[in-house]
């Protein structure tokens, strides 16, 4: 693919909603394939001939809660741990995917601010992921940007958050499908966790942007305002394999 039709392609997972000035943590791993990475145009590599990865999201109830990090401390109802967020439950066999004849279900789907991802330093407002299991217990994560613009089902999701110290947020009947982004082209590459332990051999699966409503956005970062996400970690040699929608 020549460099104009790959900055084509990957301008939309550019991330490239505002230059980051704060509220990503700064910790740091000596294992060699950490999560999140700033991705360089210079680290794709174009394969159309990966394997397909089949995505069968349909309709669920979700529970929205407040996950915690800092349960023991006297303070930890109001205060913010950078490493917390909030997190929407999915039932049981309503979405999984599949890649390369291995099913992985999906479990849950959270946000971070600013998006932990990055392209060239740059980063949008929220980012989603969701977490899919194998039956073996190996980890698949899609990436999704948000930015703000028109109104879409994340907005319906995050419309009301959970309090640290509070109930859940019941929501009725998701068309988990309408989450994603209409392309479905991917940035891969395997990394970890990006929360403790940071375990390795998550495969991500980065896609285009979702857009949110603004306001979305300023409730999200007025809950979280130094911020939940990981630094970029170092590629050590990594590519970010780009796949088209097929």
């Amino acid at each position: 693919m020549t460099r104009r039709r790959l900055t084509a392609f990957v301008v939309p997972l550019a991330l490239a909603g505002f230059l980051l000035t704060a509220g990503g943590t700064t910790a740091q791993s000596r294992q060699p394939s950490q999560s999140p990475v700033d991705i360089s145009p210079g680290a794709i590599r174009f394969d159309p001939g990966q394997p397909e990865l089949t995505i069968s999201y349909s309709h669920s109830d979700l529970d929205l809660e407040y996950v915690r990090k800092d349960a023991a401390a006297s303070d930890g109802c109001s205060t913010r741990n950078h490493e917390e967020t909030e997190e929407a439950v999915v039932r049981p066999g309503t979405g999984h995917v599949t890649l390369a004849g291995v099913r992985y279900e999906l479990e849950q789907f959270h946000f971070h601010t600013p998006s932990e991802h990055r392209f060239q330093g740059r980063a949008d407002p929220l980012e989603m992921h969701f977490v899919h299991r194998s039956a073996a217990g190996k980890l698949l994560v899609i990436g999704v940007p948000l930015r703000a613009g028109a109104h879409s089902t994340v907005d319906d999701v995050l419309a009301k958050l959970a309090p640290e110290c509070g109930e859940t947020v019941a929501l009725e009947d998701f068309d988990l499908n309408s989450l994603l982004p209409r392309n479905r082209g991917t940035l891969r590459y395997n990394g970890s966790l990006t929360t403790a332990p940071f375990t390795e051999g998550v495969q991500w699966f980065l896609m285009s942007e979702q857009t949110v409503a603004p306001a979305t956005i300023a409730r999200f970062q007025g809950l979280f305002s130094g911020g939940n996400a990981r630094a970029p970690q170092p590629l050590n040699g990594r590519h970010l394999t780009a796949v088209p929608q097929t």
